[in-house]
């Protein structure tokens, strides 16, 4: 290899920060892929491959509802992978930069719930081979820039303030009704953890709630019926999309929890709510998948992440000029 060539690898990958930028890009790439695609109503080709279906045929049971399902999940878990994206190249802009011990971690964390996400196709027994290929670019790519970003204890003076999962330096910096605000930000993230790991739960287990089968029109000795392979492959895009959910709301949480308030962090989560927290709700309506009870936490979670971004804002941009 020649001086050159190291020269323009040094540059691209620099402190390995362009790496988990990098990752974050492929990740907001293949979420709006996923939304689009699913929009078209169609499967990826190994979809079709597995299910040795179209789409089409589908669309011939029960009014389309168990495609229109389908695409529901799929909407929704392309939202989640947008709102990581940007999560991501914050975390890599800003207090990864700066050095922040606790955004390394918070990457760490999120990258075990996201990449472990995929050893849960154990326990449907559908290996997508599309989301195999996708993991064994990016997870070595996103582990190379953590490594390079690791905490480094003997070259660094030690810190006045130790890092804690149980403390955040910036708490102080939080009152009135930006305080209420961050709180609500913080309750809508456990909500995301919470509901995600449900999903996944759900996804390698009993795969649907009653009201799935009711909207769908069909239980599961039908959906078997019509094609054996169809459950393991809406296993797949539940569990897929509950890890995405749960990756989100360690994100999200994190930041809240340790980051300085911004007007940087501010607008990430604004724009990653945004993306996220739509296509979880207005995908619902969009295919007549109404039920109450089913939308009710999508419904609160929104309201609560809205809300806690409207009372923060203050805060949030008033301390980035006291800190400018």
């Amino acid at each position: 290899m020649s001086q050159n060539d190291r020269g323009l690898i040094d540059a691209f990958v620099g402190d390995g920060r362009s790496l988990i930028s990098l990752c974050g890009i492929c990740l907001g790439l293949a979420g709006l892929f996923a939304i689009f695609q699913s929009i078209t109503g169609h499967f990826l080709p190994h979809d079709v491959a597995f299910l040795q279906m179209q789409p089409d045929a589908l669309c011939r049971i029960n009014e389309c509802r168990i495609v229109h399902f389908m695409i529901h999940d799929r909407i929704s878990f392309g939202g989640s992978l947008v709102a990581i994206a940007v999560l991501y190249m914050w975390l890599a802009e800003f207090p990864v930069k700066g050095g922040e011990k606790w955004a390394w971690w918070t990457l760490f964390a999120s990258g075990v719930a996201g990449f472990g996400s995929f050893l849960t196709y154990l326990g449907y027994g559908y290996l997508d081979t599309w989301h195999g290929a996708a993991t064994l670019v990016l997870l070595p790519l996103f582990g190379c820039g953590l490594w390079m970003q690791r905490p480094k204890r003997a070259s660094q003076p030690r810190p006045a303030v130790q890092f804690s999962l149980l403390y955040s330096q910036h708490t102080e910096r939080w009152n009135g009704m930006a305080a209420l605000g961050r709180m609500l930000l913080l309750f809508s993230a456990f909500g995301m953890i919470g509901a995600g790991l449900t999903i996944q739960f759900l996804g390698m287990t009993s795969v649907f709630v009653p009201t799935d089968l009711s909207f769908m029109g069909v239980d599961r000795a039908q959906l078997h019926a019509i094609n054996p392979r169809l459950i393991p492959l809406i296993a797949h895009d539940r569990a897929g999309f509950g890890g995405a959910v749960t990756t989100v709301g360690i994100l999200v949480f994190a930041c809240v929890w340790f980051g300085q308030p911004s007007r940087s962090l501010w607008q990430t989560l604004a724009v990653g709510g945004f993306i996220g927290w739509s296509t979880a709700v207005l995908v619902h309506p969009a295919i007549g998948y109404t039920d109450p009870i089913h939308l009710a936490p999508a419904v609160a979670g929104t309201i609560c992440f809205a809300a806690g971004l409207a009372f923060t804002r203050r805060t949030m941009f008033s301390r980035e000029r006291i800190n400018g």
